[in-house]
């Protein structure tokens, strides 16, 4: 096989297809130069991923590897404590290692490459000669090579381990971890490909691994066999097991099934995979069918904030609306499954719709999941969070350094480190911006060269600011999306007056020859808006969500009066909340002032509820959703209760966004 380095260094790198609309822009093609992501992406850098290593060896993670290579000692696992071995340990370390690459192709780090080097030589270490690597199998459970695949989530390791050797190749053209990833998969083929028995992982995440194994290598094997376990969903190869067959996807086709089940994060990256191997094969019925799914999950299972999973039983979607504020999972890792497929459809489609819902999760879904610091993380992302909590109740509202089972924290580790990826498209006509940040970007369009200069305040501000600073002499098109939030501003493009947004317009796209110093400027206006869930929706019925820009908002117990309780607080029907800078939050942060109501409450009746004694208004604090937590831990809400009146009726609204 022939291994090229791809021009763009990204995390997915479609091939040309039929069905491929837009090429990420991607590694050194895209450079965060100041504001919000490039502030969220040096804590990242310069806190999580070395807390990251520290966690894992203290963990055990790195000495599980030696033991596999033949090391002496005792296999460990953080779950002990709770009684559990996972097995599924191995993935922690190769999603951290994905992350130490994109960050090493960006900038050079000597202490972060040295903890990076020793990882990959400890894995390298431990695969056996016949390409088998799997610590738990090979330390703890021996000879029993495949043969859990409900449970064992063997494929779901080698597939963590794939992208982490992608990584690897494509951003630093190192291809240490490439060969023991090509000598795992070919040991999965051997064993469950064309030659092999039938058979798919109860953890979806190989298959979009293996496509993007063949897009490195151009070995067509490894795409045949991402296929192959694609279309063998739905055929009960995984039985029924404890939740049912819905749980890992198993109880229908790919192609068939019409909605989401089952586990959250497990359904996302089987659909990612599924869109990977239909853009390959230019299979638009298998893209259609995912594009179906997805929109019935966004419009029946996705809370405000663009975080799934309504269920801690199984970690799983509910039914259409069953989204509890209170008793949400909302999983961070699922939040970064959302955007995983959200970015493979638009990719597939260039469609905004789906950079619309990246952009509401990667703010209100995958923030939340990291404090401001890097240090602690959430795993759960409740929307509500009582002052008084029952002690049989899960426990949320306070991040932790890391987790038993710690999928999530180096989930976010590789998600940020890639995020630079996920701003900017191109194809043959020009460049589509989708995600605002402060950068400088580079594209090859219409036979040369071009470079833009963005500046901009998002998402505190919406103002976007785009300079041509290089340009090739044939005419070529510039697109910005129109978030679907917005209802209006005005775009001025060179040597133009202001106009106003047409209130339906998604794109805004100026073709012309452009000139170095050319400047097209969009600017969104970002009012506060009170936003109304679906009235199917039983848990919030008469309550609303705020929510300026891109940002989703919250009441926290820090910014009440000292004497008022969160339950005692409610908005009046016509709430006009006002911006104002909150510095005490995070740099540049903008939180809202809100009139409210203290509905003090008398003698409690039980069943038959309280006695009301007296409304008073009051003015409260709300911040985004995200900054939450970051400092006393008490109540939190997302959904504030409207005061009803006998003379002003709350109308229910058209749906949570």
């Amino acid at each position: 096989m022939v291994i090229g380095t791809p021009t763009r260094a990204a995390v997915v790198v479609p091939t040309a297809s039929a069905i491929s609309a837009v090429t990420p822009l991607g590694g050194p093609n895209v450079r965060l130069t100041g504001g919000f992501w490039d502030e969220r992406l040096r804590t990242n850098r310069e806190d999580s991923i070395p807390r990251g290593y520290r966690q894992l060896d203290e963990a055990g993670n790195l000495s599980n590897f030696a033991l596999a290579a033949g090391a002496h000692g005792r296999y460990r696992a953080l779950g002990e404590e709770i009684g559990v071995i996972f097995p599924f340990l191995d993935t922690d370390l190769y999603k951290w290692l994905e992350a130490a690459a994109w960050e090493l192709g960006r900038a050079s780090d000597p202490a972060l490459a040295s903890d990076a080097d020793r990882a990959i030589q400890q894995v390298a270490a431990a695969q056996r000669p016949d390409g088998y690597i799997n610590t738990f199998v090979q330390v703890v459970a021996p000879g029993s090579e495949y043969k859990d695949l409900a449970w064992g989530h063997e494929l779901y390791c080698v597939g963590h381990l794939i992208q982490a050797a992608v990584a690897w190749h494509r951003s630093l053209g190192d291809d240490r971890l490439l060969g023991v990833a090509i000598r795992a998969a070919d040991s999965v083929d051997r064993e469950l490909g064309p030659s092999g028995r039938l058979a798919i992982d109860g953890h979806p995440e190989i298959e979009m691994a293996l496509v993007e194994l063949y897009r490195t290598t151009g070995e067509r094997r490894y795409l045949a066999l991402a296929a192959r376990f694609v279309e063998a969903r739905g055929n009960g190869l995984l039985g029924t097991g404890r939740f049912g067959p819905a749980y890992w996807q198993d109880h229908a086709r790919v192609r068939d099934a019409t909605t989401v089940a089952g586990h959250a994060v497990r359904q996302l990256y089987l659909d990612c995979g599924a869109v990977d191997v239909a853009t390959e094969l230019g299979d638009s019925q298998l893209l259609d069918a995912v594009a179906r799914r997805w929109r019935d999950m966004v419009a029946t299972r996705m809370y405000v904030t663009g975080g799934l999973g309504s269920r801690h039983a199984d970690e799983s979607f509910g039914d259409p609306f069953e989204l509890p504020p209170d008793g949400a999972y909302a999983e961070t890792c699922a939040a970064i499954a959302s955007v995983m497929l959200a970015w493979r459809l638009l990719l597939a489609t260039g469609d905004p719709e789906y950079a619309d819902v990246i952009e509401r999760t990667i703010y209100n879904g995958v923030l939340p999941g990291v404090s401001l610091d890097g240090a602690s993380f959430f795993y759960v992302n409740t929307l509500q969070r009582r002052t008084v909590r029952a002690p049989d109740r899960p426990r949320s509202g306070e991040r932790q350094p890391w987790y038993a089972c710690a999928c999530c924290p180096p989930n976010v580790m590789r998600l940020l480190s890639s995020w630079p990826q996920y701003l900017a498209t191109a194809d043959a006509r020009g460049i589509q911006l989708h995600q605002f940040a402060t950068a400088d970007l580079h594209a090859p369009i219409a036979d040369g060269a071009a470079r833009l200069k963005v500046e901009t305040g998002y998402p505190w501000d919406g103002n976007v600011r785009v300079t041509v600073t290089e340009a090739p002499r044939q005419p070529w098109t510039l697109s910005l999306r129109v978030p679907g939030w917005c209802r209006s501003g005005w775009l001025q493009v060179p040597g133009g007056e202001r106009t106003p947004l047409q209130s339906n317009r998604r794109m805004v796209a100026e073709t012309r020859i452009w000139a170095p110093g050319d400047t097209l400027v969009l600017d969104l206006d970002m009012p506060v808006r009170a936003t109304l869930p679906d009235p199917r929706i039983d848990a919030v019925r008469r309550c609303l969500a705020l929510e300026r820009g891109p940002l989703v908002y919250c009441l926290e117990t820090a910014d009440l009066p000292d004497d008022v309780q969160l339950e005692e607080v409610e908005v009046e029907p016509a709430v006009r909340p006002g911006p104002v800078p909150r510095p005490d939050i995070a740099d540049s942060a903008i939180g809202l002032t809100v009139p409210v109501t203290r509905r003090n409450h008398g003698r409690t009746g039980g069943a038959s509820g309280t006695e009301p004694l007296e409304a008073t208004p009051v003015e409260v604090g709300a911040v985004p959703y995200f900054t939450w937590a970051n400092r006393s831990v008490d109540a939190m809400r997302v959904w504030i209760p409207v005061r009803s009146t006998s003379d002003e009726p709350v109308e229910d609204g058209s749906g949570e966004d």
